[in-house]
């Protein structure tokens, strides 16, 4: 049974924000009036949250339940459930028309999900190990997922297929994202390193060094 706490309590700043509480299978949100929402419903840890373009609902992802909810950002209703997955799922993105969501999952594959109904629509596989991050591209025809192989890749969105497989990296990718243009892609990993791939040709153009354990 999914439920709602919304009693006000002190929170510093104003704006809002949503966050995967470590401790627990909470959705925390902060508004403008100062109050925490929790969300309730997840069975275990929630290791992913976003926002859909519109900032009317939310999508999570959890760990033991392997399962994403969508939740009514106003009212903390949980709206669905989207079950398929076979471990945790640790990386979660609504496409840029909020029509669609990406999962990635340690069970080594993407999904697609229709928002509206919770529909699976495809299942993304290629990676020999577990997905930590994903993110699509401006235009929403690309998803680009970073894994525990240490590699990225770069998915047709519309046929799941995958057109590249960036590697370099020497540890784990914990981080992608796309720059506003969708040329470029940056990851983050457990190497120590940034690095800016270029999105068609996933040639890799700069490696950024620094950061004295993983990015």
């Amino acid at each position: 049974m999914t439920s709602t706490d919304s009693r006000p309590q002190a929170h510093p700043g104003g704006g809002r924000g949503a966050g995967a509480k470590p401790a627990g299978p909470e959705v925390v949100t902060n508004w403008k009036n100062a109050s925490v929402r929790v969300f309730e419903g997840h069975e275990d840890w929630v290791l992913s949250v976003a926002w859909d373009p519109t900032g009317t609902r939310i999508v999570s992802g959890g760990a033991g339940d392997q399962t994403l909810r969508i939740w009514d950002a106003a009212t903390g209703e949980s709206l669905q459930t989207l079950e398929g997955h076979e471990d945790s799922v640790y990386s979660v993105a609504w496409d840029p028309t909020g029509t669609r969501i990406v999962s990635g999952s340690l069970d080594s594959t993407l999904r697609i999900w229709d928002a509206e109904t919770g529909k699976l629509l495809q299942t993304l596989e290629g990676h020999e190990s577990g997905v930590l991050s994903v993110a699509w591209d401006p235009t929403g025809t690309r998803i680009v997922s970073g894994s525990l192989d240490s590699t990225l890749r770069i998915w047709d969105a519309a046929t799941g297929e995958s057109l590249q497989t960036l590697e370099g990296h020497e540890g784990f990718v914990r981080s992608v994202a796309w720059d506003p243009t969708g040329t470029r892609i940056v990851s983050g990993s457990a190497d120590g390193t940034l690095r800016i791939w270029d999105a068609a040709t996933g040639k890799l153009l700069q490696t950024l060094e620094g950061h004295e354990s993983g990015a």
